[in-house]
């Protein structure tokens, strides 16, 4: 038990320090996860015998390299699928008034190629709840007497108790912070923060993480110390029951049908991820939301996957200084670009410093409405595959580019066992992160 709580929170530290936001590309089938340990075995089993640099400069490098490939390879996957049929044929969404609303597209390609557009109408956007305390002198000393103290939180049904000491001398904004950091620190649905008034004032924010109503309830959290275990005075000392912002749906029309909603973001059917951005002026500002034309999908696709490209290389170029061995993969990037420059640049992209690329729309659009033989869509894909085959092999052996020495090869004859050596070490290094 000792061993998978501590296994748990590795995995924690990973997907909070390092992937934060995962999506549906991060969930693989059985077919895929075989295929991915078939080539482990394979790469760990010809690779030499290297002592690699394992310092923590190194572990940081090697874990954002890997998670720098797969969030390409999440947004080449993102913009059609992986397939060559599929791929960068993604179908984007318009918005009439960004300002107002924004939209993906989700669905699948209808049968008929119809897919329904919808008029939008936002009379008021979802709000959470926030509750402001008193502003107190930040340098005066607490008007509270030294001991324990401590406060309820009620949320989602459940309350939650922060104990914690008030010391001889302490200051109100000491105070502030440390109840800041507990409530934030505690993830509950609830976080908090400082307000300053600019006079030399401070005070305690608590905003909640959800917004909307709740069924016959016109909060979504409570505050108290009526029957806490600790002493009581915080809440009337601090003024953190007054709730300064109460919550509220968002209020819209579709189609000039009403709806409300406990958060500015949802799906209309099963086509449209929509956000809501603002407060329509009048009943005629309007956004409306529908599909664009083919080539405008492929136009967006191409330009996310450039801004994909470019950001992987700019943040393998952040370890050029610590971690020379980071050139080398560059220049494996560059010299793909490199391969289809000609082709390229007759599609409207042009090559900037350090392998990035840059993509003229205007030119791209042109090019491609002239491509009858759709030879240089062709070319775009078959670069995109190359990418991608390329962040794939650095996430299956990011070790590749860490300092290392040379030990020992493999038998040549070739008879040799697989070895878990290689994963292992990177493994390891994720374990010592942590640690």
């Amino acid at each position: 038990m000792a061993y998978s709580a501590r296994l748990d929170s590795v995995y924690n530290h990973y997907l909070t320090s390092y992937t934060p936001k995962t999506s549906q590309y991060d969930t693989h089938k059985k077919s895929e996860l075989r295929r991915i340990y078939n080539s482990i075995v394979k790469l760990n089993k010809e690779s030499p015998l290297y002592m690699l640099d394992t310092s923590r400069e190194s572990r940081q490098f090697v874990v954002g390299l890997k998670e720098g490939a797969r969030t390409l390879h999440n947004t080449i996957a993102s913009l059609g699928g992986l397939d060559e049929d599929e791929m960068l044929g993604k179908k984007a969404a318009f918005s009439s008034n960004e300002n107002i609303v924004s939209a993906t597209y989700i669905g699948e390609d209808a049968p008929d190629g119809s897919v329904p557009s919808y008029d939008i109408e936002v009379n008021a956007l979802a709000s959470n709840q926030v509750n402001v305390g008193s502003f107190l002198p930040s340098d005066g000393k607490i008007d509270l007497e030294p001991g324990a103290y401590s406060f309820d939180i009620s949320v989602n049904g459940l309350s939650y108790e922060f104990q914690y000491n008030v010391r001889e001398g302490e200051t109100n904004r000491k105070l502030q912070e440390r109840l800041a950091r507990l409530v934030s620190n505690a993830d509950i649905g609830v976080n908090a923060d400082l307000l300053e008034d600019g006079k030399g004032a401070s005070s305690l924010r608590f905003i909640s993480a959800a917004s909307g109503l709740n069924v016959n309830k016109d909060y979504i959290f409570q505050v108290s110390d009526d029957k806490t275990s600790k002493r009581s005075g915080t809440i009337d000392y601090l003024g953190l029951s007054f709730m300064y912002r109460a919550p509220s749906n968002a209020e819209f029309l579709i189609n000039g049908e009403p709806h409300s909603t406990s958060t500015n973001h949802f799906t209309i059917g099963k086509d449209f991820e929509i956000t809501l951005n603002g407060v329509s002026s009048s009943s005629d500002d309007i956004a409306q939301v529908g599909l664009k034309t083919d080539l405008d999908s492929l136009t967006e696709n191409v330009g996310n996957l450039i801004t994909g490209y470019n950001s992987f290389l700019d943040s393998a170029a952040e370890y050029l200084e610590s971690h020379p061995r980071s050139g080398k993969l560059l220049n494996e990037m560059e010299h793909i670009c490199r391969h289809y420059q000609q082709e390229l640049e007759g599609l409207g992209f042009t090559f900037e410093e350090k392998g990035r690329l840059k993509m003229d729309e205007d030119a791209f659009r042109r090019f491609i409405l002239n491509d009858e033989s759709r030879a240089r869509f062709s070319t775009i894909k078959d670069f995109t595959n190359s990418i991608l085959r390329k962040v794939d092999q650095i996430s299956l052996d990011p070790m590749e580019y860490v300092d290392k020495k040379l030990v020992a090869y493999k038998n040549p004859s070739g008879h040799n066992l697989p070895a878990p050596y290689m994963t292992c070490t990177y493994s390891g290094m994720l374990f010592s992160s942590f640690c």
